[in-house]
């Protein structure tokens, strides 16, 4: 019998199995940051490739800088772009289905870090409301502070 933590696990995985196929398997890191607040579901993700972290509409900008010998191009179209998150965003969304389901608290703040070459899942979780209480601040905003602090070298720092 499945437990609520067993639903949350493959969910999170779902996650990163739609950004590694995103960017064809070819990345040192992915970054996805999802965010719950009152109605408004967020989903959005970034890389680390060969040192270059970017977001995911920049990936032949760093393919083409590395002038790599397999000359990968990635599809970044707009809709391929669309669709990933919107597979996230139904993830997001069945994780707070669980999460009622199993009287869990939905998280209001998930930062998921993977690490391909390692295979390894960390999890970095808040539950207070970030931004809904804000008049400035938007999810987008906080996925912009996120990408520069893992862009300037301060490393993830999970919980799990």
């Amino acid at each position: 019998m499945k437990v609520y933590e067993d639903y949350f696990s493959e969910l999170q995985t779902d996650m990163v199995a739609i950004c590694l196929e995103y960017v064809d398997n070819k990345a040192d890191e992915i970054f996805i940051y999802c965010s719950y607040e009152p109605k408004m579901y967020v989903f959005d993700f970034f890389y680390k490739i060969n040192g270059n972290v970017v977001h995911k509409h920049q990936l032949n900008e760093v393919a083409n800088k590395l002038n790599s010998q397999d000359n990968q191009v990635y599809d970044v179209s707009r809709e391929r772009q669309k669709a990933a998150l919107r597979i996230g965003n139904q993830n997001l969304k069945l994780i707070h289905e669980k999460c009622e389901e199993f009287n869990k608290d939905m998280p209001t703040e998930m930062k998921l870090y993977y690490n391909v070459t390692q295979n390894s899942l960390k999890g970095k979780y808040r539950y207070d409301l970030v931004y809904s209480n804000d008049e400035e601040l938007l999810p987008d905003d906080i996925f912009d502070l996120w990408f520069e602090e893992i862009k300037n070298g301060e490393y993830f720092k999970g919980d799990a």
